[in-house]
């Protein structure tokens, strides 16, 4: 037997005591993309603002597609045998 929906708040609760809503009220940083994360504390004192971290992380970004770049092969022939 299925229990039926109940779509009443439980009786402890009352709708004045959450306060007034806001419909979209972060609607526009969705739509811009905006992710939060969570920083260790060591991560975050270390890199105190938003800054800060976007410039490490641009940093680690451009150090990691330059080491991974495909170099011209070499022209070298290896001799058989050794």
């Amino acid at each position: 037997m299925k229990k039926e929906k109940d779509d009443e708040m439980r009786p402890e609760y009352s709708r004045e005591d959450l306060g007034p809503g806001v419909r979209g009220k972060y609607l526009e940083d969705y739509r811009k993309g905006t992710n939060l994360v969570l920083l260790s504390p060591d991560v975050a004192q270390a890199f105190p603002t938003e800054e800060a971290v976007n410039e490490a992380l641009r940093s680690l970004i451009e150090i990691a597609q330059r080491s991974t770049r495909q170099t011209k092969p070499s022209t070298r022939r290896i001799k058989s045998g050794e």
